[in-house]
């Protein structure tokens, strides 16, 4: 009893003693979580960063897709007057709507293209008309409008009476769509020399 009392315990096997601590073991402290107020300031801090955030990727989204209808627009327009300058270069007699020669501008153009057909490019409806044996065709897509398609011819004269190339200056101005209910202006400028000699 007295060595139990001091801390000791004797064992009568192997005459082993342990210590045992005289002061009672530590109470570990509970740990302590997150209260209500912290979580909700969490939360809200959370959620306020997320709607910054989705709101900028929307914006960058809507940017990306007016570029994409602009630059559609814009490549469509493109081709449809590359096809037409093309049409011109390789056509002849020229003639700036039934004037020969049109230095203050017309609204079409009339030449023969290398088959021999009569081939007329116009403003209809607000877009590029081709009238090729009585047929028309559009050439640009419905998200462009143009408001204004001029053209400049110079030299269309025949020889001998005029000894200036065949060429004619197109200058195309309107409106393309973005999709999203937006219209952006342009203004777009060509050119086109008769390939062959008229001199």
């Amino acid at each position: 009893w007295r060595a139990i009392c001091r801390g000791i315990i004797h064992r009568p096997h192997n005459r082993e003693r342990h210590i045992m601590p005289m002061t009672p073991p530590r109470i570990r402290p509970q740990q302590s979580g997150y209260t209500l107020v912290e979580l909700i300031v969490a939360v809200g801090l959370f959620a306020f960063v997320m709607t910054l955030s989705s709101g900028a990727y929307l914006m960058m989204i809507g940017l990306n897709r007016q570029a994409q209808g602009i630059a559609t627009g814009i490549d469509d327009l493109s081709f449809a007057l590359e096809t037409m300058t093309r049409d011109i270069r390789t056509g002849s007699e020229y003639d700036c709507a039934g004037l020969g020669d049109c230095p203050s501008g017309a609204s079409s153009f009339s030449f023969r293209n290398r088959h021999g057909v009569l081939v007329t490019y116009s403003l209809s409806d607000s877009s590029l008309v081709k009238t090729s044996n009585s047929i028309q065709s559009t050439l640009t897509d419905p998200s462009v409008t143009l408001s204004s398609l001029t053209f400049y011819a110079a030299g269309t004269s025949p020889a001998p009476s005029d000894y200036q190339q065949s060429h004619v200056v197109i200058i195309a101005s309107g409106t393309v769509s973005t999709g999203a209910g937006k219209e952006e202006p342009f203004t777009v400028e060509t050119s086109a020399t008769m390939r062959g000699t008229d001199i």
